[in-house]
């Protein structure tokens, strides 16, 4: 069952942050869903109304649940005044694309069906990931039937059809390019970008060999086609990994945005 903490007042930089608790281990699925998923919820005290952020960890879509490794920028987020779902999702090889997607909309459908209990303006929500799960916040973002407010997609895969080979990105959509290429075109998130989808941060490494710079690039170039606010973040001479473990400025430009665009 889910658990609840609470966190202290802490000083940073010599001015209080907001206190916050933490809910660890919430249900947001359905009853009637294929599996149950997990979500942390980060809560800062005192605000009846506070703008949210979905976090969505990466780890290739495979593997095991990366909340962990989301966890300090939730609990930067919620000492911000930001009330954070920190998920994870169904996850490769037992389950494919769309499985994840459809987890996070419900995600989505969870902060908002449990907004007033819980602090959450329903009218301001964002999503954000890095890696598989900035492909994953792009993708819930998107559907403008949620009605996401702002995006921060992080070292992000946003054209599937790039990768010809290799195992991930098959085993994520079952199957290879060759076989499946209209899969993998409907499974990009450059490819459903509209006039009205909500503004972007992209922040991305400029080494990085896993999501080569051609994703933001190709990223960017579709959303200023179509007359999206965006702005891109480079991290020079940086790989993947270490883009998300030594992120520069880019976390915190990415947090100004949303104080732009949410607050």
């Amino acid at each position: 069952c889910a658990k609840s903490y609470l966190v202290g007042e802490s000083r940073s930089r010599g001015s209080l942050q907001s206190r916050y608790a933490i809910t660890r281990d919430i249900v947001y699925t359905p009853a009637a869903w294929p599996a149950p998923v997990l979500g942390d919820l980060y809560q800062p005290v005192g605000v009846k109304s506070a703008p949210a952020v979905l976090l969505v960890h990466g780890g290739g879509w495979t593997g095991s649940d990366g909340r962990w490794q989301m966890a300090p920028i939730a609990k930067r987020l919620a000492k911000r005044g930001y009330a954070v779902f920190n998920v994870t999702y169904r996850l490769a090889p037992r389950w494919i694309y769309p499985a994840p997607v459809d987890d996070l909309k419900q995600a989505v459908e969870w902060m908002r069906s449990h907004a007033q209990e819980n602090g959450i303006d329903p009218r301001r929500i964002a999503a954000f990931g890095y890696s598989a799960g900035g492909y994953l916040a792009a993708m819930t973002g998107f559907d403008e039937t949620l009605k996401i407010r702002a995006i921060v997609a992080g070292g992000a895969p946003s054209d599937l059809s790039l990768y010809p080979g290799g195992d991930l990105v098959p085993q994520f959509l079952g199957g290879t390019r060759d076989k499946i290429p209209q899969r993998f075109r409907e499974a990009s998130p450059v490819n459903h970008i509209t006039p009205d989808s909500p503004p972007v941060f992209i922040y991305h490494g400029g080494a990085d060999k896993l999501v080569p710079p051609e994703h933001a690039w190709e990223f960017s170039a579709a959303l200023e086609k179509r007359g999206v606010v965006h702005e891109v973040f480079w991290l020079p001479n940086r790989d993947h990994i270490p883009a998300f473990l030594m992120p520069g400025r880019s976390v915190d430009k990415a947090v100004e945005f949303l104080d732009h665009h949410l607050q």
